[in-house]
């Protein structure tokens, strides 16, 4: 019986499961937008959405709390200054996971994880110059 055995173990042993999580969870929050397998982003996502309830209580010991899991201190500056401050009126459902299809090497089955209106933000290709002609 699995009673009580929450959390995925991707195959992997507890501390680099627990760095692969982390390093993704920075990724997110860097990015807002991430690809990556469905099993990982299924145990992706429960980790980003706490970090993220964490950078809205704004205070020191959740700022400690998110330097200590997340990898750089610019996704620690990122998650209290922007991303928290887009969540203030929303209670939960910050990430979205959308499959992708299989991987053409493995056939792993792939999925897109984003941060909820990071698809509003997409990067408009600037207009290339024309060089000038040099006699």
């Amino acid at each position: 019986m699995r009673h009580l055995n929450a959390g995925r173990k991707l195959g992997r042993k507890p501390a680099h499961r627990q760095a692969l999580l982390s390093n993704l969870v920075t990724s997110l929050i860097e990015r807002e937008r991430i690809v990556t397998t469905t099993a990982k982003a299924k145990a992706l996502r429960p980790l980003a959405e706490k970090m993220i309830t964490l950078g809205k209580a704004e205070t020191l010991h959740a700022r400690r709390q998110a330097a200590a899991f997340l990898q750089t201190s610019a996704a620690v500056k990122k998650l209290f200054d922007t991303i928290s401050a887009r969540f203030t009126d929303r209670n939960g459902g910050y990430v979205r996971i959308t499959r992708l299809g299989w991987r053409v090497g493995d056939g792993a089955d792939l999925s897109i994880v984003e941060l909820i209106g990071s698809e509003l933000k997409e990067k408009v290709p600037e207009k290339k110059k024309k060089k000038k002609e040099t006699a």
